[in-house]
Parts: C-alpha cells; sequence; structure tokens
C-alpha cells in the first residue's frame, strides 16, 4: 500500500526495510531531477551496511550520445543503456555470482565508470536511486518487478530547481547556463518522473 509522509527519519526508514524480512533487500530511490535521490541513498548508507548502486552509472558515453544526436538531452531516457541496467538489477536479484561489478557515474568528468562497484553476494542492502525506475514503458518497466520497494522523493519544486541551478554552477555552468540546464531538459524530464509517482510504495516530502 502507497504511503505519504511529509517527514520520515532515517531511522524509520531502516525499520521499514528491516520489517521486509530477510534475504538480500533492494530498494529503489526515485524521483525527479535535483530531488535528492542521492543524499538520501548516502544518509541510509551510513547508518547501515548497505551498497548504493546509482542508475546514472548506465548514462550512455558522451561519444555515443554525439553519434546518436542526443547530447543535448543528455537525461533523458533514451540516453541511458536501461537493459543494461535491467539486466545489472537481475543478476543482483539473483544473487549467484561471488561478486557484482556496477558502475558508477563520474560527476568530474561527466561519463560513467564501469566496474566502480563492487557488491559481494553477501551483501544484504542494496540501494539504487535514479529518475526512471517506475516508468512504465520497455525496458524500464522491467525495473519495478526487481526492487522491494520504490521510495519516491517530492521535494518543495522551488527548493529542488534552486539545488539544480547551484549544482551545476558547481560544475562550470554560468548562471544563465545553469538556469536553462535546470529549466530546459531538467524540467521536460522532471515532468515525465512526476507522472510515475503514484507507483511508489513510500512518497516523502522532506529528505531525511
Amino acid at each position: 500500500m502507497r504511503q505519504t509522509a511529509s517527514v520520515h527519519t532515517v531511522t524509520k526508514l531502516l525499520e521499514r526495510v528491516a520489517g521486509m524480512g530477510g534475504g538480500r533487500r533492494i530498494v529503489g530511490i526515485c524521483g525527479p531531477p535535483g530531488a535528492g535521490k542521492s543524499t538520501l541513498a548516502a544518509r541510509l548508507a551510513a547508518r547501515t551496511p548497505a551498497i548504493t548502486v546509482p542508475m546514472d552509472g548506465f548514462h550512455l558515453a558522451n561519444a555515443e550520445l554525439d553519434r546518436l544526436g542526443r547530447r543535448a538531452r543528455k537525461g533523458a531516457p533514451d540516453t541511458f543503456d536501461a537493459h543494461g541496467y535491467v539486466h545489472l538489477l537481475r543478476r543482483l536479484r539473483a544473487q549467484d555470482e561471488p561478486t557484482v561489478y556496477a558502475p558508477e557515474f563520474d560527476r568530474d568528468l561527466d561519463e560513467p565508470v564501469a566496474g566502480a562497484i563492487p557488491v559481494p553476494r553477501d551483501a544484504r542492502l542494496v540501494i539504487t536511486e535514479g529518475n526512471y525506475l517506475l516508468l512504465d514503458t520497455a525496458p524500464w518497466a522491467a525495473i519495478r518487478p526487481l526492487l522491494d520497494e520504490v521510495w519516491y522523493l517530492d521535494p518543495d519544486d522551488g527548493e529542488r530547481v534552486a539545488w539544480l541551478i547551484a549544482r551545476h554552477r558547481s560544475f562550470g555552468e554560468s548562471p544563465a547556463q545553469a538556469r536553462v540546464h535546470a529549466l530546459g531538459s531538467d524540467q521536460r524530464n522532471a515532468e515525465l518522473v512526476a507522472g510515475t509517482r503514484a507507483r511508489a510504495d513510500l512518497v516523502l516530502h522532506k529528505i531525511p
């Protein structure tokens, strides 16, 4: 049953995970760009042995985006290796390999880095975070059945956009460029993601 919570502490979220039972649990954190997905994942991992596997590791390389003519839309669903992400989640769910290596996204390089995150077979909690965990179109629709729960971050939109602008500026964009980025491609992606919110198990309006 989907729940909505204005405030949910990290402790409460970890209690929720504990209530899911034994064995490996894979929890998804979803939300629009700038919602705080990686922040929440880091706070959870700081409190419990957990490994975070971000969807952003499956960004297509910039050279491939250039070849496809999609570089200006980087971050849209068709700029990811979604099939690769689904395959990784299936390997993590099967839990039959000594170690599964996942990619990560290096923001300084602005590129994915393969084999950067080891997930050993005995890892009990895996957190995966990204924009499109709840999309119902192929191949993204295969993700939801592989996750025990998906939590949707839905912060104040003005605060989210302001944070996005600040993040883009921190990576060298001018104030004008950062604003165009946040209100252009980021906003289009945010509107797409917002349409998936009803499929989440829990909606959080504040980052714990």
